[in-house]
């Protein structure tokens, strides 16, 4: 599958792979890929532009929605302790920042920065062969930016639906453009 992808295709991989490594991430995933399709240009990055949407939006909302192996903070199980968890998120992100609860503190810090290759979570692989089949589909000859961003907007992850969503992308609006239109935009 990797020979059809144009030169463009190939550097949202090493966005995606960059991405991951500055995050200090372990593998490379769906959240990753957007960023790098947003990061290599091409059609994928202006139907994301005509959407709102750049790269360094789309790095600050993965950073904001947090670490997808963080354990997420139980809401129902802090407010049986009088905790309004609504408030705390507030005051500490008026002190600290946005997202500043995804991640317990100094967590990055004690990652070491990865190394060597990062393998594609299982969501990742999905969109891989997701943007393939919608190369085939579109009866175009190779896989570009346009491809990639289908396969991930089909894939179906967590991480990078919460993502979009904050961004206020409508994802079914960006699937039917890149579909219907040969240059995306």
């Amino acid at each position: 599958m990797f020979e059809r992808f144009t030169e463009e295709a190939r550097q949202v991989v090493v966005a995606a792979q960059d991405e991951a490594r500055e995050a200090r991430d372990p593998f490379i995933d769906c959240a990753h890929l957007l960023v790098g399709v947003a990061a290599a240009g091409g059609p994928g990055a202006a139907a994301l532009r005509a959407a709102g949407v750049d790269a360094a939006r789309l790095r600050q909302a993965v950073r904001d929605v947090g670490d997808p192996l963080a354990e997420p903070l139980d809401a129902d199980a802090l407010a049986a302790l009088g905790i309004d968890l609504g408030k705390v998120r507030q005051a500490v992100e008026s002190v600290f920042g946005s997202g500043a609860l995804n991640q317990p503190a100094g967590a990055r810090r004690l990652r070491r920065r990865p190394t060597g290759h990062l393998p594609f979570t299982g969501h990742a692989k999905k969109a891989l062969e997701l943007s393939l089949r919608a190369a085939v589909r579109r009866n175009d000859g190779s896989i570009d930016s346009r491809h990639l961003l289908l396969g991930v907007l089909g894939a179906g992850e967590v991480r990078t639906a919460e993502v979009l969503r904050r961004l206020e992308v409508d994802a079914g609006d960006l699937r039917t453009r890149l579909e219907g239109d040969s240059d995306a935009a």
